[in-house]
């Protein structure tokens, strides 16, 4: 699944929208909350606030605790690779 296809699907089941997060593409609440973004690599990074969702989604191939590359891993979020894309519609339902 490509980023435009997981938008359209996205935002058509949730009160979602598409913007930027430090030039990066990203879905928002809207309170304007970031839920999920497209990482560099193609990959999705997701904010799973639940300990249990996000343990479950790091035993995924290839999912890794998200670091944008200052050193510093961002607690709650998790980057799932692009190879794992029949998982973002589910982890972002998981992140709501």
């Amino acid at each position: 699944m490509t980023w435009e296809e997981f938008v359209a699907e996205a935002t058509a089941r949730h009160s979602l929208h598409e913007s930027k997060m430090f030039g990066m593409p990203c879905l928002k609440r809207e309170n304007g909350k970031v839920v999920a973004g497209h990482w560099k690599d193609g990959g999705l990074t997701v904010k799973l606030t639940n300990e249990a969702a996000r343990e479950r989604t790091l035993m995924l191939p290839g999912a890794e605790p998200f670091d944008p590359g200052m050193g510093r891993v961002m607690r709650e979020w998790v980057l799932v690779p692009a190879a794992q894309s029949g998982e973002w519609l589910h982890l972002v339902e998981e992140a709501l």
